[in-house]
């Protein structure tokens, strides 16, 4: 690994963090782990129908119950962020370096390509749309009319956009950066609770099962859109070239998939990470080029300064709905279980996130996860979203019924064909898909690894194996049927429970942190 001169103002220097002396980290954090990749298998396998159920009632009860406090710890993080990057404390630069160890164009490439994944493609698509025929709560447009497009966009922006990024990668990654690279704490999600308990969080096995907790959540989080990229990939394979849309060809995509992102969380940060990431945006790229320049140019440009007026000013509305005023389904489908979803992954982003921003200043990094990506996001949904609104709008494709079904690989596929290029399109957005996923598998294999080992270079074994181990779980779950991805996909709500408590604190040790850096620095 690389490094620069330190910062002149600081005598801290490189944090020395003891590794863990197991092979594969904390046992706790691998017990606990394993057992629930074992437990949720099992019972896949012994009585899917209870465990579907049991699920079921338990995403029910957290998105009726504690979908509001997902919300405001949201809003919260994103504001709260903002404040720090606009202060001058967002002047100090982050592991006491003056050069980045990442270039800009590498840096945002993996930040965008991590935090985004799968989803990105998936929901860009379909989400959209989805929106556009049947109208968002926030809103009273008629559905499936040209006065309904904004509002469906920005629906769809409220929830990819500035709240969902901000908790992934800002509060919380300026107070894993302090502990870190300033007080030489362990890379570890019970670390974030380090202001509040100090030590004793970092020794006792309560800090394990904290790991633990934040790692499961990762698990659920990861292996979804694994499994729905091997259905996907196989349904596109069907439709496109005529292969056999069965577990075969899933398994071969998965097993496939499984190489490349294992291969990269294996050569590191600096390598097959950095790689994957950068050839995924200049592919995003050319994508989006071909799409405005060949599309309906004046449709999408005049369509997205729409929908970012009507975010904006739709906003708070959007961001605050409750099952006082939108149904408790819709809330339980799509604002709380995306809100969710992301709290989900927040510990681990904020420790990949803090590993490749050193030698940036706080400000730069809450600002290019916060702001520019989200905008980036905004203008990727517009592309793919609002052409397949455009094509429903013209008649060019009918996707009503496949997604009042959630069958948002049809509309993927049907949208992509519909695009500039035709099979070509289609076959260039399931590759973009393919590596979206790749690396957010990389990225979280890796990070699994660091939690483990309590520092940024766990050993190459370690990453392989949790890359395989989720890699397995999808194909169990796969055999059984779609259905279990997506009742893991349900559980993702649950796992937010206890990591939205672990990343409560960030909302005042956030700016704790950074103001301690900055005094350090002698900014302040």
């Amino acid at each position: 690994m690389s490094h620069s001169a330190s910062v002149s103002q600081s005598a801290v220097p490189d944090p020395v963090v003891k590794s863990s002396s197991h092979r594969f980290g904390d046992p706790v954090v691998l017990t606990l782990t394993m057992g629930f990749i074992a437990l949720f298998v099992g019972l896949s396998i012994y009585d899917s129908v209870w465990l579907t159920a049991f699920i079921g009632d338990g995403f029910a009860w957290t998105a009726k119950y504690l979908g509001s406090f997902f919300q405001m710890l949201l809003l919260a993080t994103f504001f709260i962020s903002i404040g720090i990057a606009l202060s001058r404390a967002g002047q100090a630069k982050i592991g006491n370096l003056n050069t980045p160890e990442i270039s800009t164009f590498r840096w945002l490439s993996m930040v965008m390509c991590t935090l985004l994944a799968g989803g990105g493609v998936f929901f860009a698509a379909g989400e959209p749309i989805y929106h556009f025929v049947v109208t968002p709560p926030a809103f009273t447009t008629e559905a499936g009319t040209a006065a309904a497009v904004a509002p469906a966009l920005a629906q769809s922006f409220m929830h990819w956009g500035f709240l969902a990024w901000a908790v992934l990668g800002s509060l919380t990654a300026i107070v894993m950066a302090h502990a870190h690279y300033n007080l030489g704490k362990p890379l570890q999600p019970r670390t974030l609770l380090y202001p509040v308990f100090g030590e004793w969080i970092l020794t006792s096995w309560v800090g394990g099962v904290v790991d633990a907790l934040c790692v499961i959540a990762i698990v659920a989080g990861t292996v979804g859109p694994i499994g729905f990229l091997a259905t996907q990939m196989s349904y596109g394979l069907q439709v496109l070239f005529g292969f056999s849309n069965g577990f075969a060809t899933q398994l071969f995509i998965l097993m496939l998939l499984a190489a490349v992102y294992i291969i990269s969380a294996m050569s590191g940060v600096h390598k097959g990470i950095q790689i994957l990431s950068r050839f995924n945006v200049i592919l995003a790229l050319g994508i989006a080029a071909v799409i405005f320049i060949f599309g309906p140019t004046l449709f999408l440009t005049n369509v997205y300064l729409q929908s970012m007026g009507e975010y904006m000013t739709s906003f708070f509305a959007m961001a605050t709905m409750t099952s006082e005023t939108a149904p408790e389904w819709w809330l339980q489908w799509w604002t709380v279980f995306f809100f969710a979803w992301f709290i989900g992954y927040a510990p681990l982003m904020a420790i990949f996130v803090a590993r490749i921003s050193r030698g940036r200043t706080i400000r730069q990094m809450v600002i290019a996860v916060a702001v520019l990506a989200p905008i980036a996001t905004t203008i990727w949904f517009t592309l793919l979203g609002g052409s397949g609104i455009y094509y429903q709008l013209t008649g060019a494709v009918e996707l009503v019924d496949a997604l009042e079904n959630f069958s948002f690989d049809v509309a993927t596929l049907t949208i992509a064909q519909a695009l500039p290029g035709g099979i070509w399109m289609a076959g260039a957005i399931l590759l973009l898909t393919t590596i979206f996923v790749a690396t957010t598998g990389d990225s979280m294999s890796y990070a699994i690894a660091v939690v483990g080992a309590g520092h940024d270079e766990p050993h190459a074994l370690i990453r392989a194996f949790w890359g395989a181990a989720m890699a397995v779980m999808a194909g169990i779950l796969l055999y059984l049927g779609e259905g279990q991805i997506g009742v893991l996909q349900q559980f993702i709500v649950l796992t937010a429970i206890p990591v939205s408590i672990i990343i409560l604190p960030s909302l005042w040790t956030g700016p704790q942190a950074a103001m301690a850096m900055a005094r350090e620095q002698k900014l302040l």
